[in-house]
């Protein structure tokens, strides 16, 4: 398994688990409070805080775990990237539209912001998979 490779992985699994744990906070948050007085930004500076910091410690230990033989970006590593990029990027855009409409429309800053966080959760959860079947079937 490449370098990237490993990385992409960690970077699934980072992105699930933080954002999971943001939204289970968020739920037990929302079932006493109600939406427009929930304290979330600190919530969510946090799960992005700790999920950049995981993704960090998590790369370093996966290859002190099981050292990759080579850390050179190759070809093949550029093209996968940049398909799982495209197709990811083209999600972000698709699901960006919701807050974007959330906002014309005056929603709760609640909404638009939980909007966004999840317009790139998801495009994280569809461009990263990408990468992966592709590392898998070959590029």
């Amino acid at each position: 398994m490449s370098y990237e490779e490993k990385g992409a992985w960690v970077y699934l699994t980072v992105v699930i688990g933080a954002y999971g744990g943001y939204l289970a906070v968020l739920i037990d948050r929302l079932g006493s409070t109600p939406v427009s007085e929930v304290p979330f930004v600190g919530t969510l500076l946090w799960s992005l805080g700790i999920s950049i910091g995981l993704s960090i410690v998590g790369r370093i230990a996966v290859e002190i775990a099981k050292p990759s033989d080579s850390y050179r970006v190759d070809a093949r590593d550029r093209e996968i990237n940049r398909l799982g990029e495209r197709v990811g990027g083209g999600v972000l855009a698709a699901a960006m539209i919701v807050p974007f409409g959330l906002s014309l429309a005056d929603a709760d800053n609640f909404w638009v912001a939980n909007a966004i966080y999840a317009a790139f959760v998801l495009s994280a959860l569809v461009s990263t998979p990408v990468k992966l079947i592709a590392y898998r079937q070959g590029m």
